[in-house]
């Protein structure tokens, strides 16, 4: 069975994710203690609120660089919403602030507009389509199951609706980065991203139904062998 430990920083839905990843079969331990942390075979890093209020409350704790200690043994990652933004280099909420800076990259506020020419309502609340990004697939990918092998794998294309809750957006500076995106008005969005172990989803997958469940299947499947088959670069040490 396979121990996941969700990082607690005091924001995040950690018993939403809790009680999703006991349905995937994992065994699953919400903590802030380093060792258990170490010891675990996968860690999530969940997340609600401002990116700074984040990055402090995981400094406080001394959370950051063991995070990024743990994501360089290569061991998988999943950061969700707000923890997937704290992966990148730089967020701009409320004045720039460093984050864990696994992936290239920063965290800005969502522009757009409307089909109409009005402009887009933050925070975007709701469902939208997962879009696969050409970019970022392997020999394995076909337009059936483009994300093959991945945490996105055996969703619909076309149809995988989950959900969303956020007022800023992800821009990695490397577009092989992006797994996935979405389209919110006149604006194409990152939706998924990975870097070698370590994954993210802006989205919800708690809150995403039956999809969820698959998206949190797949990260518990989630192996060593399978983070080496990767052909994008990885984690710098």
């Amino acid at each position: 069975m396979s121990k996941v430990t969700i990082v607690d920083y005091g924001l995040g839905n950690v018993f939403s994710v809790k009680k999703i990843l006991e349905k995937c079969g994992a065994e699953v331990e919400i903590s802030s203690d380093p060792e258990v942390i170490r010891l675990s075979d996968k860690l999530v890093l969940p997340g609600v609120g401002a990116f700074r209020q984040g990055m402090n409350a995981l400094r406080e704790r001394g959370l950051d660089k063991l995070i990024v200690e743990y994501a360089r043994s290569q061991k998988p990652v999943l950061g969700i919403c707000l923890g997937m933004q704290m992966l990148f280099e730089l967020g701009t909420e409320f004045g720039e602030c460093k984050g864990l800076g696994l992936i290239p990259g920063s965290i800005d506020i969502i522009v757009g507009k409307e089909s109409d020419g009005s402009l887009l309502r933050v925070p975007h609340i709701g469902w939208n389509s997962l879009v696969p990004n050409p970019q970022n697939q392997s020999p394995l990918d076909d337009d059936v199951n483009p994300w093959a092998g991945t945490l996105l794998d055996r969703l619909p294309v076309g149809a995988a609706f989950v959900y969303f809750v956020h007022s800023y957006a992800a821009r990695p500076t490397v577009a092989e980065h992006v797994l996935a995106y979405f389209h919110y008005g006149n604006q194409t969005l990152v939706a998924a991203v990975r870097l070698g172990a370590v994954w993210g989803c802006q989205f919800h997958p708690e809150r995403s139904g039956e999809l969820g469940v698959r998206i949190m299947q797949n990260f518990v499947r989630l192996s060593a062998a399978s983070q080496a088959s990767q052909k994008s670069e990885q984690v710098k040490k």
